[in-house]
């Protein structure tokens, strides 16, 4: 099952990821990264490859790799205090990877994130906005049914977030 793959933005490392795909592991820990996600990527603004860090709920997240780095450096402007952003960046940058792509558009995913993420040989590939997130499949079915089960109460609840400018300033009114 596929879907939209990714916008870019002109002049903007930014990637717009949407659709699902099933995919699998092969027995070297590569994973295909489709063809249509590929192409919307370019290697001088986006980066050779990718970083793959540990997400939520055993899952695996991808970021382009100048996108990553961005993120990187945007912590350093941070609102988050001292603490909590230590945290944070002792997980993910203690556990991310960089990974590039092959001339067949793969990447080898490293054996220790793949157990630690419980993922087999097969997967699903999400985009998820700017990130690409790799799931257990029969997990994500389940998962994917309770979140369409309260769709409309999700929905509504973006909706009135983002009317008030989001969930940050939210908290502030």
């Amino acid at each position: 099952m596929a879907a939209s793959a990714c916008t870019i933005q002109p002049e903007d490392t930014h990637v717009l990821f949407t659709g699902e795909y099933e995919h699998t592991i092969d027995a070297k820990s590569r994973l295909a990264i489709p063809a249509e996600i590929r192409a919307g990527l370019d290697a001088a603004d986006h980066g050779p490859g990718f970083y793959v860090a540990p997400g939520t709920a055993e899952t695996l997240w991808l970021w382009p790799e100048r996108l990553f780095e961005q993120m990187a450096e945007a912590s350093e402007a941070s609102l988050l205090p001292d603490e909590d952003l230590l945290e944070f960046e002792e997980l993910l940058y203690s556990q991310a990877s960089r990974v590039e792509l092959d001339k067949s558009g793969r990447i080898r995913l490293p054996e220790r994130l793949l157990r630690q993420a419980a993922l087999g040989s097969s997967v699903v590939l999400l985009g998820v906005k700017d990130h690409l997130e790799l799931r257990d499949p029969e997990r994500w079915a389940r998962q994917r049914d309770e979140k369409l089960a309260k769709q409309s109460e999700i929905m509504m609840r973006a909706r009135r977030a983002l009317q008030r400018g989001g969930p940050a300033q939210k908290e502030d009114r």
